[in-house]
């Protein structure tokens, strides 16, 4: 499942969530907690059940659940698990332990997928090491720091020119270690102001560049500048394909010349990691 953008849809607002569905986003998130009012939430659930019971599905739909902790969760699996989504968001997640407890709520199987999102209380942070082998529908993990700035008592999480704060670049650097750790995407969490579409764009940027595989989104308009971030250009492309090439007709070295600079294990790995993003395998890229 191919994860750039992950865009979120309001669960009790049908019209929201038909806006979404043609946003061209890789996955839908239709939301059950933050977005929605407790008095809200069995009508929510009703309204999402109903878009998963929809003929003829062409975006993976996730669905955004409460708490593992809390009652509502259980009454969110209760009323859409039937619709079969294709994944859950897993909110206020606390490691390997809440990623198992949900696992034994849905039973057998790798479906549906799972999706922390890995930071949003203090003590998560410290558990962020524990999701590997933790469960096989874990498929990517994500972070966040709004409602970790609310649980410190913090008056912000960013610097006067939009950027995070020290302790939340900090939170943001272990969550992306803790996904690779994990052997899933890293997705960088949203940019609140959907109306900046330059800084979108270069906060994606950056994401690529320090290893994350995607992104969240708060708006229609944000997607295609997200898809376009962390899609690899042609240029990318052909110089990972010139990589696998080169190793695949010298097996055994452990560092070749390509154009001029030295390549060896880690381009190689690095060079597989994005044609397996652009959907490619092989070296031709004629799969």
């Amino acid at each position: 499942m191919r994860l750039r953008s992950l865009l979120f849809g309001p669960g009790d607002r049908p019209d929201g969530i038909d806006k979404a569905l043609g946003a061209g986003a890789d996955a839908l998130i239709l939301d059950l907690e933050d977005a929605v009012l407790p008095e809200r939430k069995p009508a929510a659930r009703e309204a999402v059940r109903r878009v998963l019971d929809r003929p003829g599905r062409t975006v993976p739909l996730f669905v955004r659940i409460n708490p593992v902790d809390h009652d509502f969760a259980a009454q969110d699996l209760a009323a859409v698990l039937g619709g079969l989504p294709d994944g859950l968001v897993l909110p206020k997640a606390m490691g390997g332990e809440s990623l198992r407890r949900l696992d034994a709520m849905l039973g057998p199987g790798e479906r549906p997928a799972i999706l922390p999102i890995a930071t949003e209380t203090p003590a998560s942070i410290f558990a962020l090491g524990s999701y590997a082998g933790a469960s096989a529908r874990l498929c990517g993990l994500t972070w966040g720091a709004e409602d970790l700035s609310a649980a410190i008592g913090a008056t912000t999480a960013r610097e006067a020119d939009g950027s995070y704060a020290e302790p939340y670049r900090i939170v943001r650097s272990l969550a992306l270690f803790a996904a690779h750790a994990a052997g899933v995407p890293a997705i960088e969490t949203i940019f609140p102001d959907f109306r900046d579409a330059a800084g979108l764009a270069a906060y994606a940027a950056r994401g690529l560049r320090d290893g994350f595989a995607g992104m969240m989104a708060i708006h229609p308009a944000q997607v295609p500048i997200i898809n376009a971030a962390f899609t690899p250009d042609a240029d990318a492309v052909a110089r990972a394909r010139a990589i696998v090439a080169l190793f695949d007709a010298n097996p055994g070295a452990g560092a070749l010349a390509l154009d001029g600079r030295m390549v060896d294990a880690p381009h190689l790995a690095q060079a597989r990691r994005l044609l397996a993003q652009h959907g490619s395998t092989s070296a031709r890229g004629d799969d």
